[in-house]
């Protein structure tokens, strides 16, 4: 009698265990979870699983679709993934520690004017500005003339944008940028007007070109005499005309209140680009990956390593057609090996890889149309699947009002990338180097700045197979880029031994580092007595 008891006793345990098993399954499956072939993705908790292809609106390469023009992506709202350890190339990684901004030392913005500075005194004339490059060149540009103005002493009229450059944009400057804010923010600074008065719309006007890095004296001696003769006084050009270094401390902060405080985007760019960082974020933290692999960077740089025999041949045609690009004959496997082309996206997907990245890591490209589309696209979107762009994020009914315009678009890139939780460059260019300094004075937030000249060195071993991807490679890369990563240090100068020129030339731009001219290091205790007086 016992041993039947315990044989109907263990029955009915065996019926209870299958019909729990089938109440779980069911349960699994009306829950829609996506089961993973690959073990350690299975392992992985819901928020880091990728959504499946129709969410992301991805598609396989070849079926004529471009990379970009791809289905517009669900707006979810996420949490911020959570960290935890993660087996990647370089072993455990720590996901919390891959996305922590650097420290920033307490170092804040200090741009407010020093006690001895006073209103704009009466105008000598007034000073007209035909900016040149592209956005962020132009950018810099404006800013520098603003203190220009100021030391001169000139009535500034709303600068004029660059129409004749390689992007032939149209946009004016309240196309790109609010010019009414412009004005007020810099009432206490220079008088800045919408255009020459009437009276002198044809007086005679002296057009000149302002010398390169140029000093507090170049333009109070040479330019501000000028006025002894003219009314009007048009600057030809607006990029890297005033010295970086040695001006005076209120020159400089205002230089930093131009860029960072007086020269916002026109309100619709504004809403449009806020309107991206706030679907990027429903993927939680996201990378904004500067992506300088378009057709006029690589035609202007020379580099080809990559590319077919036809696509080197056609950008060589271009560099050669362009007048104002001086140098037409470029050894492009010399200036790879020098640091001075853009990774290949096949390179930055090694990279990112390298450094740890999970492949379900959300990456903004910020860039143009990228040369050669999706045959140059395919390694990186297959590593990083979630790679998204304006395109990608934004109906095209929403991107239509900016689509024709190379400076809107970039505004759109620009936003995206300073508010990114963490930032890389696949370039130094002037983008790059415009997102970097302003994401310093913000308070430091994560720069990784890619040593190229290693990592072609890296890439090219990888290549010839004589190493490897895994552990050896990514901890090589890691250490290369631990002091790479925004944390707050001053403004480089010149390269021992540069003279003239190249001595400027050499040094790192102003706009990349505003330290030490607008950043300042508070004390803790000072921190603390102005969180408490705010009742934060």
């Amino acid at each position: 009698m016992q041993k039947r008891r315990w044989k109907t006793l263990g029955l009915l345990r065996k019926l209870l265990t299958c019909a729990i098993g089938t109440i779980c399954l069911l349960a699994l499956l009306h829950a829609h979870v996506r089961l993973f072939p690959c073990s350690e993705e299975a392992k992985l908790p819901d928020l880091y699983k990728l959504p499946m292809q129709q969410e992301i609106g991805y598609q396989k390469f070849g079926e004529g679709r471009s990379w970009k023009l791809e289905l517009v992506p669900p707006h979810l709202s996420r949490t911020p993934l959570p960290g935890r350890k993660l087996d990647g190339a370089s072993g455990i990684l720590d996901l919390d520690k891959l996305w922590k901004p650097p420290p920033n030392r307490n170092y804040m913005p200090c741009v407010e004017p020093s006690s001895n500075y006073t209103y704009p005194r009466e105008s000598q004339g007034y000073l007209l500005v035909h900016t040149n490059g592209g956005l962020n060149q132009m950018r810099a540009g404006i800013c520098d003339m603003v203190a220009v103005a100021r030391i001169i002493n000139a009535t500034l009229v709303v600068p004029e944008l660059d129409k004749r450059s390689f992007w032939q944009d149209t946009s004016n400057f309240s196309d790109v940028f609010d010019e009414d804010h412009f004005i007020s923010s810099l009432a206490n600074d220079v008088k800045v007007v919408k255009k020459l008065p009437d009276e002198l719309e044809n007086a005679t006007r002296v057009d000149k070109h302002f010398r390169s890095w140029s000093g507090l004296d170049y333009y109070q001696e040479e330019i501000a005499s000028r006025w002894m003769d003219y009314q009007v006084i048009r600057a030809a050009k607006s990029d890297s005309r005033l010295a970086n270094n040695n001006l005076p401390p209120d020159i400089q902060k205002l230089r930093c209140r131009a860029c960072y405080e007086a020269l916002h985007f026109s309100p619709r760019i504004e809403a449009m680009g806020k309107s991206l960082v706030d679907r990027m974020r429903s993927y939680g933290p996201y990378i904004a990956l500067h992506l300088r692999y378009e057709k006029d960077m690589l035609a202007f740089s020379g580099c080809t390593h990559g590319l077919s025999l036809e696509e080197a041949e056609e950008l060589r045609i271009i560099r050669e057609n362009t007048a104002y690009w001086k140098v037409k004959d470029i050894n492009s496997t010399e200036q790879r090996a020098k640091g001075y082309c853009p990774l290949t996206p096949k390179e930055v997907g090694l990279f990112l890889t390298a450094l740890g990245f999970p492949s379900n890591t959300p990456i903004y490209v910020a860039a143009g149309e990228i040369y050669g589309g999706d045959s140059h696209m395919a390694n990186l979107q297959s590593r990083f699947p979630l790679l998204m762009s304006k395109e990608k994020l934004a109906p095209a009914e929403e991107l239509e009002p900016f689509i024709n315009h190379a400076s809107q678009m970039a505004a759109l890139d620009y936003i995206v990338s300073v508010e990114s939780d963490i930032f890389i460059p696949s370039y130094s260019g002037n983008m790059a180097r415009a997102v970097e300094g302003h994401r310093r004075f913000l308070g430091h937030r994560k720069t990784i700045s890619p040593d190229r000249k290693a990592l072609v060195r890296l890439f090219d071993k990888l290549e010839q197979g004589t190493v490897n991807e895994g552990k050896k490679l990514s901890a090589r890369v890691i250490e290369i880029h631990k002091r790479r990563q925004g944390s707050p240090r001053k403004r480089k100068g010149p390269i021992s031994g540069t003279k003239g020129t190249d001595r400027f030339r050499s040094e790192e731009a102003f706009y990349v580092n505003p330290l030490p001219d607008c950043l300042c290091q508070r004390e803790m205790s000072t921190m603390n007595s102005s969180l408490l007086l705010s009742g934060r």
